[in-house]
């Protein structure tokens, strides 16, 4: 029982109460690619623009609690990310895991997160860790959000409504609490991924890309069920981060249009 109170007020921190949606700004890429644009050294600066504009949480590895999170404006929810790769290894879709869901209680978060590829060679050592950590998650009351991605030898089209179904799919079977996965292209197929699954399902931002393509996409994605967004590169690397922020939170928890949102925020 108290690990499900745990979760539950965890998860609080996560998740909108009245919306039942969530903006999350994952920030775990330094330990993939290295230091990379908008994430280069200061941290702790970035984490304030994005809680100024109105995020729910932000992801990221040991590093951002140690050097970046809590200290600076407006409280900002925390997830720690317990998995990862780097782009340097010959298998870098080969996720594993480098830290521990106590790990993650030690250090005041809110939630944690995995990252699984579903299609790679590796998939089943990834799907062992993946059950492992929510059965952790579980006894320790700690909310899980599974980066689930349809990647690798047996992918033609990671954007196949398809797999991005089993892909969403196989984390609610398995307990995470939230399921981030790929826009699908259209908000028809992305309804069939949404209904597909028992958890809320966000969306992953990728690439950068214009910014009325990412709101449009933010805009279309809620609309048919989706429980909000988990955008990385698209924030930090945006030339303003808060301004790009609000108009994220004026769709996902205020309901505005994309026009309208652009208008306020003269982006």
């Amino acid at each position: 029982m108290s690990g499900y109170i745990g979760k539950k007020i965890r998860l609080e921190r996560i998740i909108n109460r009245e919306t039942k949606r969530t903006i999350i700004i994952p920030m775990d890429h330094g330990l993939t690619v290295g230091p990379i644009k908008g994430i280069e050294k200061d941290l702790g600066e970035v984490v304030n623009k994005i809680a100024l504009g109105g995020a729910n949480a932000v992801i990221g590895h040991v590093g951002i609690p140690l050097y970046a999170h809590r200290g600076y404006g407006p409280d900002i929810g925390l997830i720690l990310h317990l998995s990862g790769s780097t782009s340097l290894s010959p298998d870098s879709n080969y996720k594993v895991l480098i830290n521990t869901v106590l790990e993650a209680v030690k250090f005041g978060a809110d939630g944690v997160s995995i990252h699984i590829n579903i299609g790679t060679k590796s998939d089943p050592e990834m799907l062992e860790i993946l059950g492992s950590v929510s059965r952790e998650c579980r006894d320790l009351g700690m909310p899980l959000i599974a980066m689930m991605y349809p990647r690798g030898e047996n992918i033609e089209n990671e954007q196949d409504v398809e797999v991005v179904k089993i892909a969403a799919r196989v984390a609610a079977e398995l307990g995470a609490d939230i399921v981030k996965t790929n826009w699908t292209g259209d908000p028809d197929s992305f309804k069939e991924v949404a209904d597909g699954c028992m958890a809320p399902v966000i969306i992953a931002g990728g690439e950068r890309a214009g910014i009325r393509d990412i709101l449009e996409m933010t805009k279309q994605s809620v609309e048919v069920g989706g429980a909000g967004v988990a955008f990385g590169r698209n924030v930090f690397q945006a030339d303003d981060p808060t301004k790009f922020v609000r108009a994220l939170y004026l769709i996902v928890h205020k309901n505005y249009d994309v026009d309208e949102a652009i208008k306020e925020l003269s982006l």
